[in-house]
């Protein structure tokens, strides 16, 4: 189990893991070895997460979604697959951490006297610079 609040978990078989060749710093390793990851995590059908935290996830991830609901992170920024590994399971679980609280809803407020007046008397100068364009008149 990857812990991401204390009260959630998500299953390890959960995540599927596809190692790729990395583009970038490897030298001659480069060529030869499949450095870079891909974590594929279903979060349409994950049992583990609940529907709310879902919905922010889709949200959230944006680009890295596919139409089928898979989130899809590619991690090659080290030059070990090991590294990446953890990279990419640490921006997942990154990304999950961030949707689980819900959003804080907004309260509407009210403009106050003194905003309203200081609005209106830059109208009024604003009218008069622009009625002061005007033809001359004799």
């Amino acid at each position: 189990m990857i812990r991401i609040t204390p009260r959630l978990a998500i299953d390890e078989s959960e995540i599927e893991e596809r190692f790729v060749r990395s583009s970038g710093p490897g030298g001659q390793n480069v060529n030869k070895l499949a450095t870079a990851v891909q974590l594929r995590f279903d979060v349409k059908n994950s049992p583990s997460l609940p529907d709310g935290v879902k919905e922010r996830l889709e949200k959230l991830a944006g680009r890295r979604m596919t139409q089928d609901g898979v989130l899809v992170i590619n991690a090659q920024r080290h030059r070990t697959q090991e590294r990446n590994r953890q990279d990419g399971l640490d921006r997942l679980i990154e990304l999950i951490q961030k949707a689980v609280p819900p959003p804080i809803p907004r309260r509407p407020t009210k403009p106050t006297l003194g905003s309203k007046k200081r609005r209106l008397e830059s109208k009024k100068q604003r009218s008069a610079i622009k009625s002061l364009r005007g033809t001359p008149s004799d």
